[in-house]
């Protein structure tokens, strides 16, 4: 058994040799930097263990080795999910909500589908395809079976009649 072993002149000496083991396993800095010191807090726990002074160095390296392939296959099973930067940011971004405007988006929206609903058949329709669906003149007269320039005209007509209702709506 060694009696007396300066653990300040153990970690002088070796700090090098096991960095380098740690790294050469571990593949990244920080990591190798916490296995040498986890290497050294083992070893001042166990170095009454040691018999022989001169195999200190190896037995230092074992540790190292031992303990590096420890760090790696924790940081394995860990499998954390890399993320782009911009959505970091849009996840750090605090989310602004207004429930007062989202009522009152709501019922506008309901207002202008139960005006709609008090149009005629063939302004609906028109209105319905453009609004509703996102479609263009010429699509609409294809679904409808009509002349392009008949669909502009019940487009135009029917916000018309809209525009008078809300009118009437707000007047009243």
């Amino acid at each position: 058994m060694v009696s007396e072993i300066d653990f300040t002149e153990l970690y002088r000496m070796f700090y090098k040799r096991l960095f380098h083991i740690s790294y050469s396993i571990t593949r990244d800095l920080q990591l190798a930097e916490d296995v040498v010191q986890e290497t050294f807090i083992k070893a001042l726990k166990k170095i009454e263990t040691i018999e022989e002074e001169s195999k200190v160095g190896a037995w230092l390296s074992v540790i190292a080795t031992r303990t590096a392939i420890d760090f790696v296959r924790i940081e394995r099973k860990k499998k954390g999910i890399l993320m782009e930067k911009e959505m970091l940011e849009c996840l750090g971004k605090v989310m602004e909500q207004n429930v007062e405007e989202e009522v009152e988006t709501g019922d506008l929206v309901e207002q202008v589908h139960c005006a709609i609903r008090k149009l005629t058949m063939e302004y609906q329709d028109v209105l319905l395809l453009k609004l509703g669906h996102g479609l263009k003149e010429k699509e609409i007269a294809h679904v409808l079976d009509l002349n392009p320039c008949t669909v502009k005209t019940r487009i135009y007509r029917a916000r018309k009649k809209l525009k008078l209702l809300f009118l009437d709506q707000i007047g009243a």
